[in-house]
């Protein structure tokens, strides 16, 4: 990283000699804060009389800009209009006031867990309407936040580990029946190929094994 006087910089030439031979070069301004790289978009703009070039000796001005700032071209692209529109450059982004407020608490979350394992955990929109009932119909105030809770919320909760914790769900393996072998009647619908086959045991008499008599048809 180097830092340069690039003001010398007064010609589209210049410009395109730059660029044609510090493609490995990083400048002082890419490191620089947003407020000086502001001021460095708006003085190359103003140098080089931008609004007034021709489409390919902007596209250098640009690229240009690219190089000097690290910005990508939609950026630069999108600043270099603010400025042709007259409006000054500088970072629009201010922080939130109070920052992110989380509104439902561990309690809830608990409450929510407790509500689920004593109705067996019905659907987002009954458990919804559970909550609300009871904080509007017998005035349980546990349930002050929760009754405004969203259904999607309600499953994001669902997913917390407080939640999870408290409340896991087991289903049992469903056994699934297999046939492994199946006594019916071919029904080949007349097409060649399928053969029926049936073995009747006739019984064993004496002690003397009996016949399995076996028809193919």
């Amino acid at each position: 990283m180097i830092d340069m006087n690039e003001t010398r910089l007064t010609t589209l030439e210049q410009v395109r000699a730059f660029l044609g031979g510090t493609t490995e070069v990083g400048f002082g301004a890419t490191g620089a804060g947003e407020d000086e790289r502001y001021r460095h978009i708006s003085g190359v703009l103003a140098r080089f009389g931008y609004k007034r070039l021709k489409k390919p000796d902007k596209g250098l001005i640009l690229r240009y800009l690219q190089r000097t700032t690290g910005y990508s071209r939609q950026q630069i692209t999108r600043l270099v209009r603010c400025w042709c529109e007259g409006r000054a450059l500088r970072k629009n982004y201010r922080a939130p006031a109070h920052g992110w407020v989380r509104k439902f608490t561990d309690r809830d979350v608990e409450l929510l867990a407790e509500t689920d394992a004593l109705h067996n955990t019905l659907s987002g929109p009954a458990t919804v309407h559970l909550m609300r009932r009871a904080l509007e119909s017998y005035g349980d105030s546990r349930y002050a936040r929760l009754a405004t809770i969203s259904v999607g919320h309600l499953y994001n909760l669902r997913k917390a580990r407080g939640y999870v914790a408290r409340r896991q769900v087991f289903t049992k393996t469903r056994p699934t029946g297999i046939a492994i072998g199946v006594r019916r009647a071919p029904t080949p619908d007349g097409r060649p190929g399928f053969i029926r086959i049936d073995s009747v045991h006739q019984g064993d008499q004496d002690g003397v094994k009996g016949v399995y008599p076996i028809s193919l048809c």
